[in-house]
């Protein structure tokens, strides 16, 4: 037996938030959207695939937004992002503390924490 690679990442958000996490995770990150099996479109939620890679925000009632927990993704051009993280109004926060790494920390529309980092070649 042997693992073999991160499938999906589910975030969680609440009832309804299918619009905001469509405008932040497309709209604005560019994700594409994949549709969900019928099964399971009938529970809520939306997911998304960017490179091989999906994240899956499924409702939680009560929400509760994850503040630590958080999924990391690791980009190509963090200034560019950057700029345009900017320029659509979302905030976010810089952090040098790990070594070789520039990364930024932000929420999305739900308050999820998600990191975001580039790793600098020495």
């Amino acid at each position: 037996m042997k693992f073999l690679a991160i499938d999906h990442v589910l975030l969680a958000m609440p009832k309804g938030g299918e619009k905001k996490a469509h405008e932040f995770f497309h709209g604005v990150l560019g994700f594409e959207v994949i549709e969900k099996p019928a099964e399971l479109a009938r529970r809520g939620g939306i997911w998304f695939r960017f490179n091989h890679y999906e994240l899956h925000l499924g409702v939680l009632e009560p929400f509760v937004p994850a503040k630590k927990a958080h999924p990391a993704f690791r980009v190509e051009g963090l200034e560019v992002l950057k700029e345009h993280l900017s320029h659509r109004g979302v905030s976010y926060i810089e952090d040098e503390e790990l070594p070789n790494v520039n990364r930024i920390f932000l929420e999305d529309p739900f308050g999820n924490r998600l990191e975001i980092l580039e790793r600098i070649c020495s």
